[in-house]
């Protein structure tokens, strides 16, 4: 009786399958771009299953962190949006969900970071208004809401890492529009609480992360405390820098996320 062993192959044409269904999925979120005079913002944009031109929908933008930079327009999908692609996620919470893409040189917001005797210190540039990703934002979200049927009451932004620390920006340029936000692995200058405090937040951490201290996460939150904001803060024991792999699965993150609107 011969035996055959097959599961080399076996394994190989299972990860080419694997590898397919990844593609194919990612591909459901649609390659376009924002051409500004000479700037581009290249960005990927998921329409709720079933698209209907009678419906509005909520809008949800996610920022990705420095890492996914570039002009691929592919990079930054890398995380977070397979789980915006979750078939259970699309069917309770159809959305426009869109995934901005930052220049491969740019930030979505301007910081400065040095190592010192007490760790990692951050420092966010008083000079926020010149930054060109965060003008490029403003105008994709323009651009959105004129394109899309979208519902002005429910519209939410999200980000990891450097996208965290854009999210608090891109909030406190448009302090009446986002009905939530949550950050991940990210932080703020305090000195803009009072101006961000009327929208809901979650913010998530790793407590042991190396890239970006813990302690940015809580000092935005204390300040938000005191500016009277309804703010959540999530910290995982013995986490790193991924923490957006722990906030993803959080079973209250959609459920909280969507049901916030903005009081009219």
């Amino acid at each position: 009786m011969r035996t055959y062993k097959f599961y080399p192959l076996f394994l190989y044409i299972l990860l080419i399958s694997v590898q397919g269904l990844i593609a194919q999925d990612l591909s459901a979120f649609k390659k376009e771009q924002l051409v500004e005079k000479l700037d581009t913002l290249p960005y990927r944009i998921l329409l709720p299953l079933n698209y209907s031109q009678t419906s509005n929908y909520p809008l949800v933008v996610f920022l990705h962190g420095s890492g996914e930079r570039g002009n691929d327009n592919e990079a930054q999908l890398t995380h977070g949006a397979g789980t915006f692609l979750n078939n259970d996620i699309r069917q309770r919470y159809p959305a426009v969900v869109v995934f901005p893409q930052c220049a491969s040189k740019g930030y979505w917001h301007d910081i400065q970071s040095e190592m010192t005797a007490d760790g990692r210190k951050i420092t966010y540039s008083p000079n926020a208004e010149n930054n060109a990703q965060q003008q490029l934002l403003s105008r994709l979200l323009d651009h959105l809401l004129s394109e899309y049927n979208v519902d002005r009451s429910r519209i939410y932004v999200g980000g990891l890492s450097m996208g965290a620390m854009g999210t608090f920006e891109l909030v406190r340029r448009h302090p009446d529009t986002f009905a939530a936000a949550f950050a991940i692995c990210g932080g703020a200058n305090t000195e803009i609480a009072d101006q961000i405090c009327e929208t809901p937040w979650w913010i998530f951490h790793g407590e042991d992360d190396p890239v970006v201290p813990q302690g940015e996460s809580k000092k935005i939150h204390d300040a938000l405390l005191e500016a009277g904001a309804g703010v959540r803060l999530t910290i995982y024991p013995e986490v790193q820098h991924e923490s957006w792999n722990n906030a993803f699965k959080e079973p209250d993150l959609f459920p909280w996320l969507f049901k916030q609107q903005l009081k009219k």
